[in-house]
């Protein structure tokens, strides 16, 4: 597995972009310089994030969702099985 996270992912497993195994690695978000915990779905390339509209659900029981557009950066935050590389704050 590569140590670039992918472009496009999704935390709800309906979506055509989940993906449980890097997922499981754990993943930063930065959106506009301000690392957030609460992003749902991202996509780097065009620039956008999706998080919960406060605690607000739709007719199914899914969160609503806001699309917020900026700068996204993402990386892990846990390295790969096998790799030899120690997570930074492991010392």
């Amino acid at each position: 597995m590569s140590d670039t996270p992918p472009n496009h992912l999704s935390t709800n497993p309906k979506s055509p972009h989940f993906d449980m195994e890097v997922l499981q690695r754990g993943i930063g978000i930065r959106f506009k310089g301000r690392e957030r915990k609460d992003v749902e779905e991202y996509n780097m390339s065009e620039g956008w994030i999706r998080v919960a509209a406060g605690k607000s659900r739709d007719r199914y029981g899914n969160p609503l969702t806001i699309k917020l557009t900026g700068e996204v950066e993402a990386w892990f935050e846990n390295p790969a099985e096998g790799s030899e590389d120690k997570p930074a704050d492991a010392e």
